[in-house]
């Protein structure tokens, strides 16, 4: 593969955890996710460590505040080296496009995107916080609003990346959580999908964590997804 297509989340509660999970495999077989607990554990130091070591980083903080704040964020995040950050399309116009200014006059700027709809949430979750339809209007609505506001693409399930592959085009870039191969359970999420299912519909990465983290050998199980993905790669 010409660039690994997996982001492994590094679901882990310290950075020794992290880093010693990072020593067993090489930047050439996938990007990193630091996330909201490990980053407030391990702080800005161990992206710093992973980078360094020449991974990519994508920092999944999903800053969602005022348009001045998440600017002041994102410029914080793209002085960290980090590959790619995200914010919370529901932020609204202002947020998003504040921060499309921040990173855009960052030296090196980061990818920026936005999460849509969290692949925890069904229906009936969105209705308990006030959004009307169902999950695929609701994912298309705000990666359009994603798109509008100048980002380079979005945080969405699987199920979705088709939809919004023939809406949004193929320079529009769609990372794909909710990820699990055909013997792994559900864990938390419920909009989900195989690997190679989800290239076939139309995803760029596919974040996947604890069917690779928790696996009793987690080499083999990164290198047994990225096989299962190689032949669905469009170069």
């Amino acid at each position: 593969m010409n660039q690994p297509r997996v982001i492994v989340a590094l679901d882990f509660a310290s950075a020794d955890a992290a880093v010693n999970f990072a020593g067993r495999v090489t930047p050439r077989m996938c990007r990193l996710k630091v996330g909201k607990e490990l980053f407030t554990s391990a702080g800005p130091q161990l992206v710093q460590t992973l980078t360094q070591r020449g991974f990519d980083v994508f920092l999944d903080l999903k800053f969602h505040d005022i348009p001045a704040t998440v600017a002041g964020a994102c410029k914080a995040a793209a002085r960290l080296g980090v590959w790619m950050i995200n914010v919370h399309a529901l932020g609204g116009r202002a947020m998003l496009e504040a921060a499309r200014d921040a990173v855009s006059a960052c030296a090196r700027p980061p990818k920026l995107i936005a999460v849509t709809l969290l692949t925890s949430m069904a229906q009936g979750d969105m209705q308990d916080v006030g959004l009307s339809g169902d999950p695929a209007g609701a994912v298309l609505k705000l990666a359009r609003l994603a798109q509008g506001s100048g980002l380079d693409g979005v945080v969405c399930s699987a199920q979705e990346a088709r939809l919004l592959r023939a809406e949004c085009g193929h320079q529009f870039c769609l990372v794909t959580p909710g990820i699990r191969p055909a013997q792994s359970g559900l864990d938390d999420q419920q909009r989900v999908m195989t690997p190679s299912a989800a290239m076939d519909a139309g995803s760029d990465y596919l974040v996947i964590g604890r069917p690779v983290t928790q696996a009793p050998d987690p080499v083999q199980a990164l290198n047994d997804i990225n096989q299962e993905i190689a032949t669905r790669i469009k170069t």
